[in-house]
């Protein structure tokens, strides 16, 4: 199990991701847009850097839904592999079958 401030923390970042996105993709079409004059791009690169760090979509870290482990998450299923595999043993993963030979 995962250090409860971990978690949380990285549960804010999304919560700042999905606050800040609309304004992030202005600003972004703004500064990568060549129409637009030098000092209007630079301007929009400024207000930019003046969000905070954590409403950055690249500071969210994928965790397991179940465990809150930060390695070896599978994205379509938000769980971790251990997390996977005893949730598979016991029959809980719907069209996951313990395969033996």
């Amino acid at each position: 199990m995962a250090k409860k401030s971990s978690v949380e923390n990285n549960n804010h970042r999304k919560a700042l991701v999905k606050k800040f996105a609309g304004k992030r993709a202005r600003l972004l079409a703004i500064a990568n847009d060549d129409s637009q004059s030098m000092d209007e791009r630079f301007l929009a690169r400024l207000k930019l850097a003046e969000l905070p760090r954590n409403s950055a979509p690249t500071r969210v870290r994928n965790r397991c839904e179940v465990t809150g482990r930060p390695r070896a998450v599978y994205r379509k299923l938000k769980m971790s592999r251990i997390a996977l595999r005893e949730l598979g043993n016991k029959g809980l993963v719907p069209g996951l079958v313990k395969s033996s030979w």
